[in-house]
């Protein structure tokens, strides 16, 4: 029995071998827990007066949860079918399958997403929004009852393919609606979205932009990721999409620019001022972009910065790994930067830039008092870390998911090994497997890119056309 299970009842003093703290690697401190927040960090010798409940964790790492700052967690049942797809999948693949999944789907790719979420590390994700029909509800519930903390965008578009298919005063009431509704739930936090600047007016963008920054909190939208977008933006308004959120006065410290991938000196500069979020994400940019986010130099510039998967791996391990290997690929190497970022940068990025990303700066993303007991326990004592010599660098480019033995969120433990402890995981699956296979045949998907087979055996019938 895992001796975490029940530390949510009652303060706790957690004492394991390591603690990661926002300046590095400790050893010797004791972490103390209560009512689902941290309440002390120090020396354990410090708390032996208090009597508390002690829970050793030895040879292990008691580390922040992660935050991944772009997440599409109605997306779950996609998984490969957009494997080796050209850019702007969502055309042909999100849109059409999210807008035929019905509310019992929504539900279960949404607690599937948050599983594999917390599996990875992830003990944070912001959701971008969905576009299905259902209520928001439905998502928050159910991520909510696996234990995945959420900042929840509402998608808040008034156009489509250039059409106005709704109208200002309706979008404005859908979003005050959406940030006032979360108030009392412990995991959900609320944010507005956009899903690319232009899928919205010039009114609704200056209006989401204008009451996010009121309410604080993110104002989330797809920026700047694919060439097709730049160029249609170019055509539309005669400026790139971040130029026109720039125009407008629509962006500052409430943007949560996903991916920017493509940017301009002057656009780089721009987010500089402003104030702005990006969400780095690597995987995608690997998977189906047009190009890497220049994170060292916006890191260097200033610019606040999280990690984010887009949905495609929740692993943050290896998110932590792609993305020191995407900067080294793209600009370390090519001027001689050895260090590429030094290690430490990856994980900060994806724990308190993370954080601050996504609107809760202090309050997730590292171990301090105050902040919420989202944590992980970190198995040390394997192969790949003995011997140990710097354990930031080892937990970017050695570390994998497997070691992650307990991941705990607002003080409850949701998993012992990547199962979780209070539902029935497999029943779970059992009903995804059924409800995407329903929910694919249905949609009108299209895929452009043959299934893996079918690209072997037209790579062999290549070769054999092309023996004399």
């Amino acid at each position: 029995m895992n001796m975490l299970k029940d530390m949510h009842e009652r303060a706790v003093l957690l004492v394991p071998d390591k603690v990661l703290l926002p300046d590095g690697v400790h050893s010797g401190l004791g972490v103390r827990v209560e009512r689902g927040r941290i309440t002390d960090v120090g020396p354990a010798g410090r708390f032996s007066a208090e009597a508390l409940p002690t829970i050793p964790l030895p040879r292990r790492l008691l580390m922040p949860g992660f935050v991944d700052a772009h997440h599409h967690v109605t997306q779950t049942f996609g998984k490969s079918l957009v494997f080796g797809e050209p850019s702007e999948i969502f055309r042909r693949v999100w849109v059409p399958m999210e807008r035929h999944m019905d509310a019992e789907a929504i539900d279960v790719a949404a607690r599937l997403a948050a599983w594999e979420s917390l599996r990875g590390g992830f003990t944070t994700v912001a959701d971008a929004g969905t576009r299905a029909t259902v209520g928001m509800e439905i998502v928050a519930d159910a991520v909510g009852a696996v234990g995945l903390r959420c900042v929840l965008g509402v998608i808040c578009n008034d156009l489509q393919g250039g059409q106005a298919v709704a109208t200002e005063a309706q979008i404005l009431q859908l979003a005050r609606h959406h940030l006032g509704r979360w108030d009392r739930h412990p995991l959900i936090h609320p944010s507005l979205a956009i899903s690319i600047p232009e899928a919205a007016s010039d009114e609704v963008l200056v209006a989401v932009a204008r009451l996010s920054r009121e309410a604080r909190v993110p104002f989330q939208t797809h920026l700047n990721e694919h060439l097709a977008a730049v160029e249609r933006s170019l055509v539309a308004t005669g400026l790139r999409p971040l130029q026109r959120l720039g125009r407008l006065g629509a962006i500052g410290p409430e943007l949560l620019a996903a991916h920017a991938t493509l940017l301009t000196p002057d656009e780089i500069a721009l987010l500089r001022d402003s104030g702005a979020a990006v969400s780095y994400n690597p995987v995608a940019s690997a998977w189906k972009g047009n190009a890497v986010a220049p994170a060292l130099l916006l890191s260097e510039l200033g610019v606040r910065l999280g990690l984010g998967t887009d949905g495609t791996r929740s692993d943050a391990f290896r998110l932590l790994d792609a993305a020191e290997t995407a900067q080294r690929l793209t600009s370390a190497m090519a001027s001689g930067d050895s260090s590429a970022g030094g290690g430490w940068r990856w994980l900060d990025m994806g724990l308190r830039g993370g954080a601050d990303a996504v609107g809760l700066a202090g309050k997730v993303g590292e171990i301090a008092p105050g902040a919420h007991a989202d944590l992980l326990v970190v198995k040390l004592d394997i192969p790949e870390l003995a011997p140990s010599w710097d354990l930031e660098w080892e937990l970017v480019r050695l570390a994998n998911r497997d070691q992650i033995e307990s991941v705990i969120v607002q003080g409850r433990l949701r998993l012992d090994r990547g199962l979780p402890v209070d539902w029935d995981g497999e029943a779970l699956m059992d009903r995804a497997r059924a409800i995407a296979e329903r929910i694919a045949a249905s949609a009108p998907i299209q895929r452009i890119d043959p299934c893996a087979s079918e690209h072997r055996a037209q790579w062999k019938a290549r070769q054999e056309a092309r023996r004399p």
